[in-house]
């Protein structure tokens, strides 16, 4: 009689199944909230997810296209320094993320009142972004190329990987500008600020070491 374990599929080049799937539901729920909440109340988020936004509003590049291009890169960039899991749970991460997102844009939005109401927006979009990403991190990796980009500036300049995270948001919530009002950009920082720290609930240890 064959024992249960041997009906367990083989995991994907050496990957854990259960963390593949966490990577995969963390990146939806990113990908719900990005859709149904940022793109359409004026908030943004910072790093490759708000370039996605900005993308989206002056060229009208869908973020399922662009995040997957911007990721690649940055993958491409820190591979060799984060390690061959990370970047493939990142992967799966980033791919499930395009994908969820392709699937939203099939659907109108839940929500389109939170275009008058940034506050809520600032707080639930936040909610969605750090425990989205914080259960890709728990599970090995990463929906953004945030993460690998980081480091490996980091381990080019000598930096602490905080500075490059912090220099990226900046960059782009001040490009963001160009869109977005005042009042808005100023509850975008409340989103970055508080998606982070919910991301560093769920992270007890670097994903990348």
């Amino acid at each position: 009689m064959s024992s249960p374990s041997s009906h367990i599929p083989p995991q994907p080049f050496g990957l854990s199944w259960r963390k593949c799937l966490l990577n995969l539901l963390g990146s939806a729920i990113l990908a719900f909230g990005l859709y149904h909440i940022h793109s359409y109340a004026g908030v943004t988020e910072g790093g490759i997810l708000g370039a996605t936004l900005l993308l989206q509003y002056w060229f009208g590049i869908s973020p399922a296209w662009s995040s997957l291009v911007m990721n690649a890169a940055s993958y491409l960039i820190g591979w060799r320094i984060l390690g061959r899991d990370f970047i493939l749970y990142s992967a799966v991460a980033g791919g499930g993320f395009s994908l969820a997102y392709a699937v939203c844009e099939l659907f109108p939005p839940l929500w389109p009142s939170l275009a008058h109401s940034p506050g809520i927006a600032a707080f639930a979009g936040a909610a969605f972004v750090g425990v989205g990403i914080g259960l890709c991190v728990r599970a090995g990796g990463a929906p953004g190329g945030d993460d690998a980009l980081a480091m490996a500036v980091s381990h080019l300049t000598g930096w602490n990987i905080r500075w490059p995270y912090l220099v990226s948001d900046m960059l782009v919530l001040l490009l963001s500008l160009s869109y977005l009002p005042l009042d808005r950009m100023a509850w975008s920082l409340v989103t970055v600020v508080l998606s982070g720290q919910i991301i560093g609930l769920f992270q007890k240890s670097p994903s990348y070491q």
